[in-house]
């Protein structure tokens, strides 16, 4: 039997799961997007613009496990490769998919539309090489083997790939049988690793664990949680993985790490270990609040995904699924006390006007199990490092890479992968401006998102990082948020908001709502009103003057 190259590409994507392709058309691209639409089982999504395509990928990929993006050569790759390099920088397997132009004119080097002056056809490649984890540019004679060959990177390494589809060959008929690569831990290398962290953490006196977001991208929350159910190891997490623990009290968590900003019994926790487990930690500024991190690399157990670093010593081809599987099993040295936990919002007096903390504890309290929730890079960020999490909420953020914008284009990936479950996406009116048009799309496609627009008048984080708060780069311009939606559409409820009263009312009208229309909710917030983290973080004493 055969299949067509496109449709081989499109059937092999589908079978992982990816049942809807986000993109735009362009004329080098229209054989791929018709194997898309052709295919019983697949779902073309026409975005607005090539980047918000691909944030949408992104945020699809986080929910269903992988995502993929279609564009045309040149002018659309170029356009869409932010999202991408965002998408690598925090594992998330994203297939970036270009209709490049004729094989005879590339062979040739003919200068023809979206390509540089000198005409150079594997320019973009070259700039997506430096970012994605391999590349391919198919020929009738390669496209089975480089297609098979870079979705298996895909799957092991979980970051973003990158496909070119000259038009012409799209329709050449290859071979359409797969045979799967099942992927292994190197014995001898697993055994040492584990070894070495049974000897670690058996002869520790108080073991304890960080926990992080590449146990979700690499799909071992069920062995995470059997280690910390058997051994009762106090468990902090980064921001990153805010997501991992619910509010369970039948695990030892300690809450979201914010370093010496707050959350003193999980700074204490992971800080006066003997012992410390990280598991598929990202260790970066933000993610750690200024790197903030007391161990010792002689006593430091390091799981990630596919290798293992014990006493510094790298350990490859060890997967994470494999090693938290056999230390749950094996460890002898449990923990028989609880640390607590109590990091989240609590008691938040109302007031005339609305305020970032009275609007978390509300979203804490509106949240509900199953939820998907997105938000954007900057201070709601830090503000999210508070919420307390109910069972089965996923949350979706960009700590690492934090390109503004991402959170609303994401939100339409998150809800078309999920569309049984409420999205909820949140996100400052700076941020929102980029990439706000594609509210359009998820009314196009009848999604039902609730945002919430927090509108404290400019970008203000960058506002608290800059030496003079005030200067006029960090205004943008002043949208009546409210009304937005309705240039997109009727089928949405939409409110201004002020006090803390109204939010509560509001928040009553959009439960009902939501089950029938989008919900569109701006805050109207001070300038300076920022979330606790925020103001010991980042801000200290240098906006007193500004009423913070």
């Amino acid at each position: 039997m055969g299949m067509s190259i496109s449709d081989y590409l499109i059937f092999r994507l589908q079978q992982m799961g990816v049942q809807d392709f986000f993109g735009l058309p362009g004329d080098y691209n229209f054989d791929i997007i018709k194997s898309v639409e052709n295919n019983p089982n697949t779902n073309w999504i026409g975005c607005t613009n090539e980047l918000n395509a691909g944030y949408a990928a992104d945020g699809y990929a986080r929910i269903k496990g992988f995502g993929a993006i279609i564009t045309t050569f040149g002018v659309g790759e170029l356009s869409a490769i932010n999202a991408i390099a965002g998408s690598a920088s925090e594992f998330v397997p994203v297939v970036k998919i270009v209709g490049a132009p004729k094989t005879k004119l590339i062979k040739n080097n003919i200068l023809i539309h979206h390509n540089l002056n000198k005409p150079d056809y594997y320019a973009f490649m070259k700039a997506y090489s430096n970012i994605v984890e391999t590349t391919a540019f198919l020929t009738k004679e390669n496209a089975k083997d480089e297609i098979d060959r870079v979705l298996d990177i895909l799957t092991k390494e979980k970051k973003p790939v990158y496909i070119a589809l000259p038009m012409d060959i799209c329709n050449e008929i290859i071979d359409n049988k797969y045979q799967k690569a099942e992927q292994k831990s190197d014995e001898n290398n697993f055994k040492k690793a584990l070894n070495k962290a049974l000897e670690l953490i058996n002869n520790s006196k108080n073991p304890a664990i960080l926990a992080d977001i590449m146990i979700k991208r690499f799909h071992a929350k069920e062995e995470f949680y059997e280690l910390l159910k058997n051994s009762n190891y106090p468990c902090a997490t980064l921001l990153m993985g805010k997501d991992l623990i619910c509010d369970d009290e039948s695990l030892n968590f300690s809450g979201t790490y914010v370093g010496k900003f707050g959350n003193k019994k999980a700074y204490e926790c992971i800080n006066n270990s003997d012992c410390t487990i990280f598991i598929g930690t990202v260790i970066s500024d933000i993610n750690t609040q200024g790197f903030d991190l007391k161990f010792n690399p002689d006593d430091y157990i390091n799981i990630q995904g596919n290798y293992c670093t014990i006493q510094n010593i790298t350990y490859k081809n060890v997967l994470m699924k494999d090693i938290l599987k056999e230390l749950a099993d094996k460890i002898t040295n449990k923990n028989p006390k609880k640390t607590g936990y109590d990091y989240f919002y609590s008691d938040v007096s109302a007031s005339d006007k609305v305020s970032m903390e009275y609007f978390f504890k509300k979203l804490q309290d509106f949240i509900e199990e199953g939820d998907n929730l997105v938000v954007e890079t900057g201070i709601v960020n830090l503000a999210l490092a508070k919420l307390k999490i109910k069972k089965n909420v996923s949350v979706n953020n960009q700590v690492l890479w934090g390109s503004i914008g991402w959170a609303t284009g994401a939100t339409l990936g998150v809800a078309m992968a999920d569309k049984d479950a409420r999205t909820i996406l949140v996100t400052g009116e700076g941020s929102h401006q980029l990439s706000a048009v594609e509210i359009s799309t998820m009314m196009r496609n009848n999604l039902k998102p609730v945002i919430f627009v927090i509108n404290n008048k400019g970008y203000t984080i960058e506002r608290i990082l800059c030496d003079d708060p005030m200067d006029k780069f960090n205004e943008i311009a002043k949208w009546d948020y409210s009304k937005l939606p309705y240039v997109f559409g009727e089928n949405v409820y939409c409110a201004s908001v002020n006090g803390c009263d109204e939010l509560d009312k509001t928040l009553k009208i959009v439960k009902e709502e939501q089950k029938n229309k989008m919900c569109y909710i701006e805050l109207n917030l001070d300038m300076f009103d920022l979330p606790e983290l925020a103001k010991k973080a980042i801000a200290g004493s240098k906006l007193e003057k500004y009423s913070l």
